[in-house]
């Protein structure tokens, strides 16, 4: 099977011509991170272009796409979340296309017909250990008087992280619940970013002491600083796992390229990449780095009706009157 696949690709090679250029939306995280990395290594493998196109958060990229719906101007967007997915899927955003190398995955459930995952991870608060003595243990601990004006969230409209938070929230209390907690939460909030990379800036630039991340952030820490300056803690209400996925382009330019880069998302080359630049985990079996042993386990997983994602728009309605008014 192996053989015949790349065998495919050697044909598509032939046909797209080696002049033809991928282009990918994606958000500023991604573009600056692994794109760095693996983007060179796809283009030296098959000898083709790629133009990484990075447009701020995952919500500026969805808005750019619905834009340009009649004409596409990008090929592959790469960094949507579940709810994202949905959205794009019911925007008729996307082309339908599994990847021959799903079969790789060490989840089953990750399968899906529009979007292919490439890592996952749980949410988690990071806190600075050296400003931070009594770190919150609970959503509930999040709303004491001590943690004002030391918390940066990120806005669910712009970004991925940022919304998967909010669902966070919605699969500890229920719709209701939450929004009431985001009306108590917001007192303590110092400011909302756009996006996941201007909160971990502010973060280490001492402009904050607290921000929505990942599990992952105290291997992270390990690896740059020697040290747990950054550590993570998933509430004891339970974690919320986020998932990122890359779709096609519904009528992309260069199709037969998109999906090379989509089947080389799940192979080794791309997904070893994923722990130490991405700085989340595999979706495929690959080894993980030793500072992975600093990553706590997810004892408990909170879960969403997936239906929740065909309401979105309401949802984040709901968020703005409670934190907006």
């Amino acid at each position: 099977m192996k053989k015949l696949v790349v065998s495919l690709l050697l044909v598509i090679i032939t046909v797209i011509g080696l002049s033809a250029e991928l282009v990918i939306y994606t958000s500023d995280s991604f573009a600056g991170g692994i794109a760095k990395v693996v983007v060179p290594k796809f283009e030296q493998m098959y000898k083709v272009k790629v133009r990484v196109i990075s447009l701020g958060s995952m919500g500026d990229v969805l808005a750019r796409m619905i834009a340009e719906k009649n004409s596409p101007k990008a090929d592959i967007v790469i960094g949507l979340n579940p709810q994202q997915l949905q959205k794009a899927i019911k925007e008729d955003l996307l082309e339908k296309y599994r990847a021959l190398n799903s079969k790789n995955l060490v989840y089953k459930g990750f399968v899906n017909d529009y979007g292919t995952v490439y890592d996952y991870g749980a949410l988690a608060i990071i806190y600075n250990v050296e400003k931070v003595k009594n770190p919150p243990k609970s959503f509930n601990d999040l709303l004491k008087p001590e943690y004002k004006g030391k918390i940066v969230l990120i806005d669910p409209r712009t970004s991925s992280t940022g919304l998967s938070f909010l669902m966070w929230t919605i699969a500890a209390f229920g719709e209701d619940g939450a929004m009431e907690y985001w009306k108590e939460l917001k007192k303590n909030v110092l400011t909302f970013t756009s996006g996941w990379s201007a909160s971990f800036k502010m973060l280490e630039a001492g402009e904050a002491d607290m921000i929505i991340s990942y599990a992952t952030d105290g291997a992270y820490s390990m690896y740059k600083y020697g040290s747990i300056k950054y550590m993570p803690v998933i509430f004891e209400e339970g974690a919320y796992v986020l998932e990122e996925y890359a779709a096609i382009i519904k009528n992309a330019k260069n199709r037969a390229l998109a999906r090379m880069f989509i089947e080389f998302m799940l192979t080794p080359e791309f997904q070893k990449e994923v722990p130490l630049n991405q700085w989340m985990l595999p979706v495929i079996k690959v080894e993980l780095p030793d500072v992975f042993k600093y990553v706590p386990e997810t004892k408990k997983i909170l879960k969403l009706d997936p239906k929740i994602n065909d309401r979105l728009d309401e949802i984040l309605k709901k968020w703005e009157k409670a934190v907006i008014g």
